[in-house]
């Protein structure tokens, strides 16, 4: 493999590698895209593919250690932590809590809130520009509860999400479920986002694969990254497809940037949180538009030929293993919300890793060790949310173009 000095070498072609790499091709440089696996198939392929700057509020939030602790013993529950020692974990977990207060929740708000914001804008200009066939729809998402204190307590915090940008509208139950019929009797309400959107991640990727393709970047599939060495002018890289010089290099590997970061003397902070999702055929009957389910906060989106189930969130290390009591409460939840929860055909179940840090934002920008070490990683539960936000904020600070929102808030140097 010869890569030139001046080009860029991005490690991990999920959606914000594969972002970054359309955002800096649009600047003028030349970029080669590295990844171990086939395109977008990581964590990347399974999840529910919305564009949510409803989102914003992070998980870090006061009153959530009570919850968790209720929950994390339970297999079915949203968050679930099986028993095991895990120091590095249990490091994460403390401090985690240590921002459950509302002034760092104000500060992980306002930074995820100014990512997510810039993204929304930005993956429609995409959508349009180079028309991606990924199904894109911007017909906002619905919070539907069945537990009428939830609905309250979330509804309490609109004025919040309002003073950050993102357009609340409150539903009665009544009124909800005339409009969606695919619903059961038992709903108390819903709270829309009509600036959120969605669209099919796989083929999100493949279609950023291929304008990256038309466009001259070339990318290697099934190439394992086997060392990276930091240089004054530049990176040398060793691959199983060969070695090569890089002018600029950029970790994007998501729940596996920890490692890789760590053989460069940094320190990143991420846990790897499993989640899962069930894709069936679409039943005849289905929700007019994403909805979370968020008593059990379970994600339901239909495309045209398919509907998807996701959610939950495992901390139970390097296991591998489909879970089938996680998979089990995402169908539960559906089938007490749903009156057709999911089509007969074509069940797949998928588990993905989620690259999550404590205080629930990405790390973007330079390495503070190498000159010419970038990372992209850390984005939780919001990859594809915030993929082209932070790709192309990553893409203004390498080319050294002024950033279209503050970079300061992503920065690695907040954990070291």
């Amino acid at each position: 493999m010869k890569i030139r000095n001046d080009d860029v070498v991005i490690i991990g072609a999920g959606a914000t590698g594969l972002a970054t790499a359309l955002a800096l091709s649009e600047a003028g440089r030349q970029v080669r895209v590295i990844d171990a696996g086939p395109l977008g198939g990581a964590t990347s392929h399974g999840n529910c593919g919305t564009i949510t700057p409803s989102h914003a509020p992070p998980l870090a939030a006061p009153g959530v250690p009570l919850r968790a602790l209720r929950w994390m013993l339970s297999p079915q529950a949203p968050l679930y932590i099986p028993p095991r020692m895990d120091p590095a974990l249990w490091r994460w977990l403390l401090r985690f809590v240590a921002r459950c207060n509302p002034q760092d929740w104000q500060r992980s708000a306002q930074g995820r809130a100014a990512l997510l914001n810039d993204s929304r804008q930005r993956l429609a200009q995409w959508v349009q520009r180079y028309r991606l066939d990924c199904e894109f729809a911007d017909k906002g998402l619905d919070y539907v509860f069945r537990e009428q204190g939830n609905f309250q307590a979330h509804i309490a915090q609109c004025d919040a999400l309002q003073r950050l940008g993102i357009g609340t509208e409150v539903i009665n139950g009544t009124d909800y479920l005339r409009s969606e019929p695919a619903f059961n009797e038992g709903v108390v309400g819903a709270i829309r986002f009509p600036g959120d959107a969605s669209l099919r991640p796989d083929r999100y990727t493949t279609e950023l694969g291929r304008v990256l393709r038309a466009r001259g970047v070339r990318i290697d599939e099934h190439c394992t990254l086997q060392s990276i060495q930091p240089q004054a002018k530049g990176v040398q890289v060793q691959t199983s497809h060969g070695a090569g010089q890089a002018g600029e290099l950029v970790l994007a590997t998501g729940a596996w940037s920890p490692q890789l970061a760590a053989k460069l003397g940094l320190r990143v902070p991420i846990q790897p949180g499993k989640g899962y999702s069930i894709t069936g055929s679409r039943p005849p009957q289905v929700p007019s538009r994403p909805v979370v389910l968020k008593d059990r906060s379970v994600f339901v989106i239909a495309w045209k030929d398919c509907m998807r189930l996701g959610g939950t969130m495992e901390f139970s290390g390097p296991d591998t293993r489909l879970n089938a009591t996680r998979l089990r409460a995402l169908q539960q939840a559906a089938q007490l919300y749903l009156r057709q929860p999911l089509g007969t055909g074509m069940q797949q179940h998928w588990y993905g890793w989620r690259p999550m840090t404590w205080d629930d934002m990405p790390i973007l920008g330079r390495s503070p060790l190498h000159a010419h070490v970038w990372l992209a990683a850390g984005h939780g539960m919001l990859g594809i949310s915030m993929s082209s936000g932070s790709g192309q904020l990553m893409a203004d600070l390498i080319t050294g173009q002024a950033p279209a929102i503050d970079p300061a808030p992503y920065r690695v140097e907040r954990f070291q």
